[in-house]
């Protein structure tokens, strides 16, 4: 069904078409062109990354992060249960188990004490997903990787702008990975970044999304790679976006404002903002107080013809690894009580304040 107010609309009212154009008329519009250099430079240098590399998506940014650390059979790599499955099926990819941690209640992020349990002699990698756009505790995940000997990965899919203690998601671990998807804060359509302050893995990535082919011979590949790499029209679609990242990211904030200001006295909580953090709200999440109410809750937003969505189900829950019996008590609680609400950059006050009513009445 369409819906009045829907979860999500692309901000593509800048330079997106301008660049489009540009890579149409010059006939540039696959995997070589001036907008694939350009769009990684500015990434780099908005995010404060020494490089940067496109891809084709998330995932395979997920997945090249992994590879390129040599993650592989016999690995293991920490990684949150409360996360979209991409994080999790990039580990199986490499051949590594993926160990699951919980949550914690009041960021919604993975706990680092969890993190302590479940290092293992056969741990390679711990990966940290900031979860709907709030950053996880970096300080305390980074001085267990120090401790361990461990790799970090930062999955920054859903918190592109997001910052930690005044640094920006993806450059605190070995490797970052980024998702550029039609809902993300800012998006090429189909896209992905990897970003590293470490020359030699971000060489290495490099050269295993282009096929494993030699820098010094032509057609020759001195590797298996991937063909992960990002188109020209993608790319120049990116750079419009990265323009106006600061604006997107700060309406975003202010939609979620506005939502925590109307939302006020009702029997439901939503996630916050912690201290020495900047979140991007890329998805602004409320929590009910059972699934029973959420279903409802949803139900009737649906026919008030607002769009919503339900959080992620963890993934220890999924057939391909419930095998194993685990139970996860924060991260149970969060999947099951949890909404995403509309969250798009140009939502405007009236509607915000609309589906903040419909809630309202749901509850009266």
């Amino acid at each position: 069904m369409g819906f009045r107010i829907p979860l999500y609309i692309p901000v593509l009212s800048g330079n997106e078409k301008k660049y489009v154009n540009e890579c149409l008329d010059s006939t540039w519009i696959s995997s070589k062109g001036k907008f694939i250099q350009e769009f990684e430079d500015k990434f780099s240098e908005f995010i404060g990354v020494k490089y940067a590399a496109t891809v084709s998506n998330g995932t395979t940014a997920i997945h090249l992060a992994l590879e390129t650390l040599g993650i592989t059979t016999g690995d293991e790599v920490i990684v949150p249960t409360f996360t979209y499955i991409a994080s999790v099926s990039a580990v199986v990819y490499t051949g590594a188990t993926p160990v699951f941690v919980d949550s914690i209640e009041e960021t919604w992020q993975l706990d680092p004490e969890d993190v302590k349990k479940k290092i293992t002699s056969k741990t390679k990698a711990i990966m940290v997903v900031h979860l709907y756009g709030q950053m996880c505790d970096m300080d305390a995940i980074m001085k267990i990787a120090d401790e361990h000997n461990l790799f970090v990965i930062e999955d920054c899919a859903e918190a592109f702008g997001s910052q930690y203690k005044g640094r920006y998601a993806g450059t605190f671990g070995n490797i970052s990975a980024f998702s550029f998807y039609g809902n993300k804060t800012i998006t090429t359509g189909e896209g992905g970044m990897i970003a590293s302050n470490d020359y030699y893995l971000y060489d290495k990535a490099y050269h295993l999304k282009m096929h494993g082919v030699s820098s010094v011979r032509e057609y020759w590949h001195d590797v298996i790679g991937y063909n992960y790499r990002m188109t020209n029209i993608c790319a120049a679609i990116g750079l419009a976006q990265l323009e106006r990242a600061d604006e997107i990211i700060k309406k975003k904030r202010d939609v979620a404002e506005l939502y925590c200001e109307n939302l006020k006295g009702l029997p439901l909580t939503w996630q916050k903002e912690q201290k020495d953090t900047v979140h991007s709200f890329w998805m602004f999440s409320i929590l009910v107080e059972s699934v029973k109410v959420r279903e409802a809750l949803r139900k009737f937003l649906s026919e008030n013809g607002i769009e919503t969505r339900p959080t992620f189900y963890p993934a220890h829950t999924m057939p391909m690894f419930a095998h194993t019996y685990q139970k996860f008590r924060v991260a149970e609680g969060l999947a099951i009580r949890g909404i995403n609400l509309p969250s798009f950059p140009e939502l405007k006050k009236e509607q915000v304040i609309e589906v903040c009513d419909t809630i309202k009445k749901f509850y009266k």
